[in-house]
Protein backbone atom coordinates (compact mmCIF):
# COMPACT_ATOMS: atom_id res chain seq x y z
CA UNK A 1 0.00 0.00 0.00
CA UNK A 2 2.50 2.69 1.38
CA UNK A 3 4.24 1.41 -2.47
CA UNK A 4 1.57 2.01 -4.42
CA UNK A 5 0.88 5.53 -2.82
CA UNK A 6 4.21 6.37 -3.22
CA UNK A 7 4.58 5.89 -6.95
CA UNK A 8 1.50 7.85 -7.20
CA UNK A 9 3.10 10.74 -5.04
CA UNK A 10 5.84 10.53 -7.22
CA UNK A 11 4.05 10.79 -11.16
CA UNK A 12 1.73 13.10 -9.72
CA UNK A 13 5.43 15.13 -8.71
CA UNK A 14 6.36 14.57 -12.06
CA UNK A 15 3.48 15.55 -13.75
CA UNK A 16 3.57 18.64 -12.07
CA UNK A 17 7.47 19.37 -13.02
CA UNK A 18 6.93 18.52 -16.46
CA UNK A 19 3.64 21.07 -16.51
CA UNK A 20 5.87 23.61 -15.13
CA UNK A 21 9.38 23.18 -17.00
CA UNK A 22 6.93 23.15 -20.49
CA UNK A 23 4.98 26.24 -19.46
CA UNK A 24 4.21 28.49 -22.13
CA UNK A 25 4.97 31.61 -20.44
CA UNK A 26 4.97 35.15 -22.60
CA UNK A 27 2.60 32.70 -25.07
CA UNK A 28 -0.10 35.63 -25.60
CA UNK A 29 -3.42 32.92 -24.92
CA UNK A 30 -1.48 31.06 -21.64
CA UNK A 31 -0.81 34.67 -20.27
CA UNK A 32 -4.71 35.88 -20.88
CA UNK A 33 -5.89 32.93 -19.71
CA UNK A 34 -3.97 33.25 -16.31
CA UNK A 35 -4.98 36.64 -16.17
CA UNK A 36 -8.68 35.64 -16.60
CA UNK A 37 -8.34 32.53 -14.06
CA UNK A 38 -7.24 35.70 -11.14
CA UNK A 39 -9.02 37.75 -12.31
CA UNK A 40 -12.86 35.60 -12.24
CA UNK A 41 -11.22 34.66 -8.93
CA UNK A 42 -10.97 38.20 -7.91
CA UNK A 43 -14.69 38.44 -8.91
CA UNK A 44 -16.04 35.95 -7.24
CA UNK A 45 -13.95 36.29 -4.18
CA UNK A 46 -15.71 39.49 -4.16
CA UNK A 47 -19.23 39.12 -5.10
CA UNK A 48 -19.62 35.27 -4.28
CA UNK A 49 -18.10 34.75 -0.97
CA UNK A 50 -18.99 37.62 0.60
CA UNK A 51 -22.35 37.87 -0.50
CA UNK A 52 -23.54 34.05 -0.90
CA UNK A 53 -20.81 31.91 0.65
CA UNK A 54 -20.52 33.94 4.33
CA UNK A 55 -24.56 33.91 5.01
CA UNK A 56 -24.65 30.29 3.44
CA UNK A 57 -22.15 28.94 5.88
CA UNK A 58 -24.18 30.64 8.88
CA UNK A 59 -27.49 28.99 7.66
CA UNK A 60 -25.70 25.42 7.01
CA UNK A 61 -24.16 25.96 10.68
CA UNK A 62 -27.81 26.51 12.25
CA UNK A 63 -29.05 23.82 10.31
CA UNK A 64 -26.70 21.71 11.87
CA UNK A 65 -27.08 23.01 15.23
CA UNK A 66 -30.41 25.13 16.03
CA UNK A 67 -32.71 22.09 13.47
CA UNK A 68 -33.20 18.70 15.57
CA UNK A 69 -32.48 15.55 13.60
CA UNK A 70 -35.90 14.52 14.10
CA UNK A 71 -37.41 17.23 11.71
CA UNK A 72 -34.61 16.42 9.23
CA UNK A 73 -35.47 12.42 9.21
CA UNK A 74 -39.41 13.34 9.30
CA UNK A 75 -39.67 15.78 6.01
CA UNK A 76 -36.34 14.31 4.37
CA UNK A 77 -35.34 11.26 5.43
CA UNK A 78 -35.25 8.03 3.73
CA UNK A 79 -37.94 7.12 5.67
CA UNK A 80 -40.04 10.12 5.05
CA UNK A 81 -43.23 10.33 2.47
CA UNK A 82 -41.49 10.78 -1.37
CA UNK A 83 -44.49 13.19 -1.89
CA UNK A 84 -43.51 15.33 1.12
CA UNK A 85 -39.98 14.49 1.11
CA UNK A 86 -39.53 15.87 -2.48
CA UNK A 87 -42.34 18.68 -2.37
CA UNK A 88 -39.97 20.03 0.89
CA UNK A 89 -36.46 20.10 -0.92
CA UNK A 90 -37.65 21.28 -4.38
CA UNK A 91 -39.57 24.18 -2.88
CA UNK A 92 -36.93 24.39 -0.64
CA UNK A 93 -34.45 25.46 -3.71
CA UNK A 94 -36.67 27.35 -5.85
CA UNK A 95 -36.74 29.79 -2.87
CA UNK A 96 -33.16 30.34 -2.22
CA UNK A 97 -32.55 30.31 -5.33
CA UNK A 98 -28.82 30.36 -5.33
CA UNK A 99 -25.84 29.48 -7.41
CA UNK A 100 -24.14 26.24 -7.28
CA UNK A 101 -21.48 26.91 -5.11
CA UNK A 102 -23.57 28.56 -2.32
CA UNK A 103 -26.09 25.54 -2.39
CA UNK A 104 -23.43 23.49 -1.77
CA UNK A 105 -23.03 24.54 2.56
CA UNK A 106 -27.02 24.14 2.75
CA UNK A 107 -26.58 20.72 0.89
CA UNK A 108 -24.06 19.48 3.47
CA UNK A 109 -25.70 20.61 6.57
CA UNK A 110 -29.46 19.21 5.64
CA UNK A 111 -27.44 15.34 4.43
CA UNK A 112 -25.08 15.79 7.29
CA UNK A 113 -28.31 15.91 9.68
CA UNK A 114 -29.52 12.78 8.03
CA UNK A 115 -31.77 13.62 4.66
CA UNK A 116 -32.32 10.59 2.52
CA UNK A 117 -29.69 10.96 -0.71
CA UNK A 118 -33.03 11.26 -3.28
CA UNK A 119 -34.35 14.84 -1.24
CA UNK A 120 -30.86 15.61 -0.57
CA UNK A 121 -29.84 16.01 -4.17
CA UNK A 122 -33.66 17.34 -5.33
CA UNK A 123 -32.60 20.50 -3.32
CA UNK A 124 -28.92 19.92 -4.40
CA UNK A 125 -30.24 20.58 -7.83
CA UNK A 126 -33.38 22.74 -7.53
CA UNK A 127 -31.24 25.71 -5.51
CA UNK A 128 -29.40 26.86 -8.73
CA UNK A 129 -31.50 25.94 -11.60
CA UNK A 130 -35.08 26.55 -10.55
CA UNK A 131 -34.69 30.62 -10.64
CA UNK A 132 -37.74 32.91 -10.98
CA UNK A 133 -35.60 35.84 -12.33
CA UNK A 134 -33.38 33.78 -14.41
CA UNK A 135 -36.30 32.07 -16.09
CA UNK A 136 -37.66 35.10 -16.86
CA UNK A 137 -34.70 36.62 -18.15
CA UNK A 138 -34.05 33.96 -20.74
CA UNK A 139 -38.08 33.93 -21.75
CA UNK A 140 -37.58 37.50 -22.52
CA UNK A 141 -33.66 37.25 -23.98
CA UNK A 142 -33.73 34.05 -25.81
CA UNK A 143 -37.86 33.58 -26.36
CA UNK A 144 -40.44 32.21 -24.10
CA UNK A 145 -39.98 28.06 -25.98
CA UNK A 146 -36.87 28.22 -23.98
CA UNK A 147 -37.98 30.27 -21.27
CA UNK A 148 -40.96 27.93 -20.76
CA UNK A 149 -38.82 24.96 -21.49
CA UNK A 150 -35.66 25.50 -19.00
CA UNK A 151 -38.66 26.39 -16.32
CA UNK A 152 -40.30 22.97 -16.52
CA UNK A 153 -37.26 20.67 -17.13
CA UNK A 154 -35.73 22.35 -14.24
CA UNK A 155 -38.88 21.36 -11.78
CA UNK A 156 -38.70 18.09 -13.58
CA UNK A 157 -35.39 17.70 -13.15
CA UNK A 158 -34.74 18.41 -9.68
CA UNK A 159 -37.87 15.60 -8.77
CA UNK A 160 -36.54 12.41 -11.24
CA UNK A 161 -32.77 13.31 -10.38
CA UNK A 162 -33.75 12.69 -6.52
CA UNK A 163 -35.59 9.83 -6.97
CA UNK A 164 -33.25 7.87 -9.54
CA UNK A 165 -30.44 8.94 -6.99
CA UNK A 166 -32.43 7.36 -4.16
CA UNK A 167 -33.17 3.84 -6.22
CA UNK A 168 -29.25 3.75 -7.16
CA UNK A 169 -28.35 4.04 -3.44
CA UNK A 170 -31.19 2.83 -2.12
CA UNK A 171 -29.15 -0.09 -0.43
CA UNK A 172 -27.19 2.23 1.58
CA UNK A 173 -29.71 4.85 2.16
CA UNK A 174 -30.96 1.89 4.21
CA UNK A 175 -27.59 0.99 5.93
CA UNK A 176 -27.35 4.52 6.38
CA UNK A 177 -30.94 4.34 8.21
CA UNK A 178 -30.30 1.88 10.02
CA UNK A 179 -27.32 2.70 11.69
CA UNK A 180 -28.74 6.18 12.36
CA UNK A 181 -29.44 6.79 16.34
CA UNK A 182 -32.75 7.57 17.62
CA UNK A 183 -33.56 11.12 16.84
CA UNK A 184 -34.59 13.48 19.72
CA UNK A 185 -37.57 15.56 19.78
CA UNK A 186 -37.02 19.28 19.16
CA UNK A 187 -36.36 21.37 21.66
CA UNK A 188 -37.54 24.69 20.54
CA UNK A 189 -40.76 25.40 19.32
CA UNK A 190 -41.08 25.11 15.44
CA UNK A 191 -42.04 29.22 14.72
CA UNK A 192 -38.80 29.95 16.78
CA UNK A 193 -37.02 27.66 14.35
CA UNK A 194 -38.62 28.97 11.33
CA UNK A 195 -38.67 32.48 11.91
CA UNK A 196 -34.76 32.31 12.91
CA UNK A 197 -33.91 30.87 9.23
CA UNK A 198 -36.55 33.06 7.85
CA UNK A 199 -34.21 36.37 8.78
CA UNK A 200 -31.35 34.59 7.46
CA UNK A 201 -32.17 33.18 4.51
CA UNK A 202 -33.82 36.67 4.03
CA UNK A 203 -30.36 38.32 4.34
CA UNK A 204 -29.13 35.59 1.41
CA UNK A 205 -31.87 35.99 -0.98
CA UNK A 206 -32.18 39.89 -1.06
CA UNK A 207 -28.34 40.55 -0.75
CA UNK A 208 -27.80 38.83 -3.85
CA UNK A 209 -30.97 40.13 -5.87
CA UNK A 210 -30.02 40.75 -8.99
CA UNK A 211 -30.92 43.67 -11.38
CA UNK A 212 -32.45 42.36 -14.31
CA UNK A 213 -36.11 42.58 -14.67
CA UNK A 214 -39.09 44.55 -14.56
CA UNK A 215 -41.72 45.85 -12.17
CA UNK A 216 -41.61 43.82 -9.02
CA UNK A 217 -38.19 42.47 -9.16
CA UNK A 218 -36.86 46.10 -10.30
CA UNK A 219 -38.80 47.32 -7.45
CA UNK A 220 -36.91 45.00 -4.77
CA UNK A 221 -33.75 45.10 -6.55
CA UNK A 222 -34.16 49.00 -5.33
CA UNK A 223 -34.87 48.25 -2.13
CA UNK A 224 -32.71 45.21 -1.56
CA UNK A 225 -30.43 46.75 1.09
CA UNK A 226 -32.82 48.00 3.07
CA UNK A 227 -34.45 44.24 3.30
CA UNK A 228 -31.20 43.05 4.21
CA UNK A 229 -30.79 45.31 7.12
CA UNK A 230 -34.92 44.57 7.94
CA UNK A 231 -32.83 40.70 8.15
CA UNK A 232 -30.30 41.57 10.00
CA UNK A 233 -33.01 42.86 12.63
CA UNK A 234 -35.03 40.44 12.56
CA UNK A 235 -32.05 37.93 12.91
CA UNK A 236 -30.56 40.30 16.28
CA UNK A 237 -33.58 40.28 17.60
CA UNK A 238 -34.58 36.66 18.07
CA UNK A 239 -31.24 35.71 18.29
CA UNK A 240 -31.41 37.71 21.70
CA UNK A 241 -34.94 36.80 22.52
CA UNK A 242 -34.58 33.12 22.43
CA UNK A 243 -31.13 32.36 22.21
CA UNK A 244 -29.43 34.34 24.74
CA UNK A 245 -27.28 36.68 22.61
CA UNK A 246 -26.40 40.02 24.64
CA UNK A 247 -28.77 42.45 23.91
CA UNK A 248 -25.81 44.57 23.59
CA UNK A 249 -24.28 42.78 20.81
CA UNK A 250 -26.43 43.27 18.08
CA UNK A 251 -26.01 47.08 18.04
CA UNK A 252 -22.82 46.66 17.93
CA UNK A 253 -22.81 44.64 14.62
CA UNK A 254 -25.16 47.26 13.44
CA UNK A 255 -22.57 50.08 14.09
CA UNK A 256 -19.81 47.98 12.49
CA UNK A 257 -22.27 48.33 9.49
CA UNK A 258 -22.32 51.78 9.55
CA UNK A 259 -19.17 52.72 10.06
CA UNK A 260 -17.89 50.20 7.30
CA UNK A 261 -20.54 51.85 5.16
CA UNK A 262 -19.09 54.80 4.58
CA UNK A 263 -15.79 53.52 3.05
CA UNK A 264 -15.86 53.44 -0.30
CA UNK A 265 -16.81 49.78 -0.85
CA UNK A 266 -20.75 51.01 0.30
CA UNK A 267 -23.37 48.26 0.63
CA UNK A 268 -21.24 45.54 0.37
CA UNK A 269 -18.12 47.23 2.64
CA UNK A 270 -21.63 47.65 5.21
CA UNK A 271 -22.02 44.05 4.56
CA UNK A 272 -18.89 42.44 5.08
CA UNK A 273 -18.17 44.63 8.42
CA UNK A 274 -21.50 43.52 9.88
CA UNK A 275 -20.66 39.95 9.18
CA UNK A 276 -17.05 39.78 10.83
CA UNK A 277 -18.42 41.41 13.76
CA UNK A 278 -21.29 39.11 13.82
CA UNK A 279 -19.22 35.92 13.82
CA UNK A 280 -17.11 37.62 16.62
CA UNK A 281 -20.94 38.11 18.61
CA UNK A 282 -21.70 34.52 18.14
CA UNK A 283 -18.24 32.94 18.91
CA UNK A 284 -17.71 34.49 21.73
CA UNK A 285 -20.74 32.98 23.77
CA UNK A 286 -21.30 29.31 25.06
CA UNK A 287 -23.49 27.08 24.60
CA UNK A 288 -25.40 27.08 20.67
CA UNK A 289 -24.08 30.21 20.00
CA UNK A 290 -20.65 29.15 20.13
CA UNK A 291 -21.32 26.03 18.75
CA UNK A 292 -23.18 27.55 15.83
CA UNK A 293 -20.00 29.34 14.89
CA UNK A 294 -17.85 26.78 15.05
CA UNK A 295 -19.77 24.20 12.71
CA UNK A 296 -20.70 27.27 10.38
CA UNK A 297 -16.48 27.65 10.51
CA UNK A 298 -16.25 23.45 10.16
CA UNK A 299 -18.04 23.91 6.52
CA UNK A 300 -16.27 27.29 5.47
CA UNK A 301 -12.73 24.94 5.79
CA UNK A 302 -13.95 22.40 3.94
CA UNK A 303 -15.51 24.07 1.10
CA UNK A 304 -14.43 27.35 0.37
CA UNK A 305 -10.66 26.09 -0.47
CA UNK A 306 -12.21 23.70 -3.19
CA UNK A 307 -13.85 26.39 -4.48
CA UNK A 308 -11.12 28.96 -4.75
CA UNK A 309 -9.30 26.64 -6.75
CA UNK A 310 -12.17 25.35 -9.25
CA UNK A 311 -13.06 28.77 -9.92
CA UNK A 312 -8.66 29.89 -10.59
CA UNK A 313 -9.33 26.29 -13.02
CA UNK A 314 -12.19 27.40 -14.89
CA UNK A 315 -10.97 30.08 -15.01
CA UNK A 316 -7.93 29.53 -16.86
CA UNK A 317 -9.23 26.76 -18.89
CA UNK A 318 -12.87 29.38 -20.18
CA UNK A 319 -12.48 32.69 -19.54
CA UNK A 320 -14.77 35.39 -17.82
CA UNK A 321 -17.98 36.17 -20.03
CA UNK A 322 -16.44 38.54 -23.22
CA UNK A 323 -13.06 36.96 -22.43
CA UNK A 324 -11.43 34.05 -23.40
CA UNK A 325 -9.44 31.15 -21.49
CA UNK A 326 -6.83 28.34 -22.78
CA UNK A 327 -10.27 27.19 -25.00
CA UNK A 328 -10.99 29.18 -27.63
CA UNK A 329 -14.51 30.06 -27.34
CA UNK A 330 -15.09 29.40 -31.23
CA UNK A 331 -13.97 26.28 -30.58
CA UNK A 332 -17.10 25.68 -28.14
CA UNK A 333 -19.77 27.51 -30.77
CA UNK A 334 -18.45 25.09 -33.54
CA UNK A 335 -18.87 22.02 -31.68
CA UNK A 336 -22.72 23.51 -30.55
CA UNK A 337 -23.86 24.39 -33.24
CA UNK A 338 -27.33 22.35 -34.77
CA UNK A 339 -29.44 20.26 -32.71
CA UNK A 340 -27.23 16.82 -33.03
CA UNK A 341 -27.45 14.82 -29.93
CA UNK A 342 -22.94 14.97 -30.07
CA UNK A 343 -24.05 19.08 -30.15
CA UNK A 344 -26.36 18.51 -26.86
CA UNK A 345 -23.87 16.04 -25.19
CA UNK A 346 -20.91 18.01 -25.89
CA UNK A 347 -22.77 21.10 -24.36
CA UNK A 348 -24.49 19.64 -21.27
CA UNK A 349 -20.69 18.21 -20.69
CA UNK A 350 -18.83 21.43 -20.58
CA UNK A 351 -21.98 23.39 -18.99
CA UNK A 352 -21.16 20.51 -16.08
CA UNK A 353 -17.90 22.14 -15.60
CA UNK A 354 -18.26 25.48 -16.74
CA UNK A 355 -19.01 28.30 -13.83
CA UNK A 356 -22.07 30.15 -13.94
CA UNK A 357 -22.26 32.83 -11.30
CA UNK A 358 -26.73 33.52 -11.24
CA UNK A 359 -28.22 35.33 -14.64
CA UNK A 360 -24.56 35.43 -16.23
CA UNK A 361 -25.87 32.25 -18.42
CA UNK A 362 -28.12 34.24 -20.32
CA UNK A 363 -26.01 36.46 -22.03
CA UNK A 364 -23.53 33.56 -22.54
CA UNK A 365 -25.65 31.83 -24.40
CA UNK A 366 -27.07 34.98 -26.26
CA UNK A 367 -23.42 35.24 -27.66
CA UNK A 368 -23.43 31.61 -28.70
CA UNK A 369 -26.88 32.14 -30.55
CA UNK A 370 -25.59 34.44 -32.58
CA UNK A 371 -22.66 32.55 -33.08
CA UNK A 372 -24.49 29.15 -34.39
CA UNK A 373 -25.37 27.36 -31.45
CA UNK A 374 -28.85 25.48 -31.64
CA UNK A 375 -31.58 25.92 -29.67
CA UNK A 376 -31.73 22.31 -28.38
CA UNK A 377 -28.04 22.36 -27.26
CA UNK A 378 -29.05 25.83 -25.36
CA UNK A 379 -31.22 24.84 -23.23
CA UNK A 380 -28.89 21.80 -22.32
CA UNK A 381 -26.66 24.38 -21.16
CA UNK A 382 -29.11 25.85 -18.93
CA UNK A 383 -30.44 22.59 -17.60
CA UNK A 384 -26.73 21.54 -16.83
CA UNK A 385 -24.38 24.63 -16.17
CA UNK A 386 -26.24 26.69 -13.45
CA UNK A 387 -26.97 23.74 -11.50
CA UNK A 388 -23.03 22.04 -11.20
CA UNK A 389 -19.72 23.10 -12.09
CA UNK A 390 -16.32 22.34 -11.82
CA UNK A 391 -15.47 24.18 -8.16
CA UNK A 392 -19.05 22.61 -7.17
CA UNK A 393 -17.73 18.97 -8.54
CA UNK A 394 -14.43 19.03 -6.08
CA UNK A 395 -16.77 19.94 -2.73
CA UNK A 396 -19.49 17.62 -3.45
CA UNK A 397 -16.72 14.78 -3.70
CA UNK A 398 -16.08 14.92 -0.01
CA UNK A 399 -19.45 15.75 0.82
CA UNK A 400 -21.13 12.56 0.12
CA UNK A 401 -18.31 10.52 -1.87
CA UNK A 402 -17.04 10.05 -5.42
CA UNK A 403 -18.93 7.77 -7.03
CA UNK A 404 -22.13 9.35 -5.60
CA UNK A 405 -20.80 12.46 -7.22
CA UNK A 406 -20.69 10.78 -10.09
CA UNK A 407 -24.06 9.22 -10.56
CA UNK A 408 -25.05 13.00 -9.62
CA UNK A 409 -23.71 14.66 -12.76
CA UNK A 410 -23.90 11.98 -15.02
CA UNK A 411 -27.36 12.49 -14.34
CA UNK A 412 -27.48 16.34 -15.10
CA UNK A 413 -25.73 15.66 -18.00
CA UNK A 414 -27.70 12.66 -19.66
CA UNK A 415 -31.28 14.07 -19.07
CA UNK A 416 -29.75 17.24 -20.08
CA UNK A 417 -28.73 15.89 -23.42
CA UNK A 418 -31.21 14.05 -23.94
CA UNK A 419 -33.62 16.95 -23.42
CA UNK A 420 -32.41 19.43 -25.21
CA UNK A 421 -31.99 17.45 -28.50
CA UNK A 422 -35.64 16.08 -28.30
CA UNK A 423 -36.60 20.12 -27.91
CA UNK A 424 -34.01 21.22 -30.32
CA UNK A 425 -35.18 18.46 -32.89
CA UNK A 426 -39.46 19.63 -32.22
CA UNK A 427 -38.49 23.29 -32.54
Amino acid sequence: MTIKRDAKTLMAGIAVFIAVYYMPIDAPRFDGAVHEALALTRWYAREHVLLCLVPAFFIAGAISIFVSQASVMKYLGAGAPKAMAYGVASVSGTVLAVCSCTVLPLFAGIYGMGAGIGPATAFLYSGPAINALAIILTARVLGPDIGLARAIGAIVFSVVIGLLMHLFFRREQQERQAAATMPTEETRPLYQTGLTFLSMVAILVFANWGGGGTGFFATVHGLKWWLVGLGGTGLGTVLVIWYGLPWWKPFVVAGASIVAGLWPGGPVASFTGASAIFAWAVATEEGELGEWFEASWGFAKQILPLLLAGVLVAGLLLGRPGFEGLIPSGWIANLVGGNSLGANLFAAVSGAFMYFATLTEVPILEGLLGSGMGKGPALTLLLAGPAVSLPSILVLRTIMGGRKTSVFIALVVVLSAITGFIFGNLV
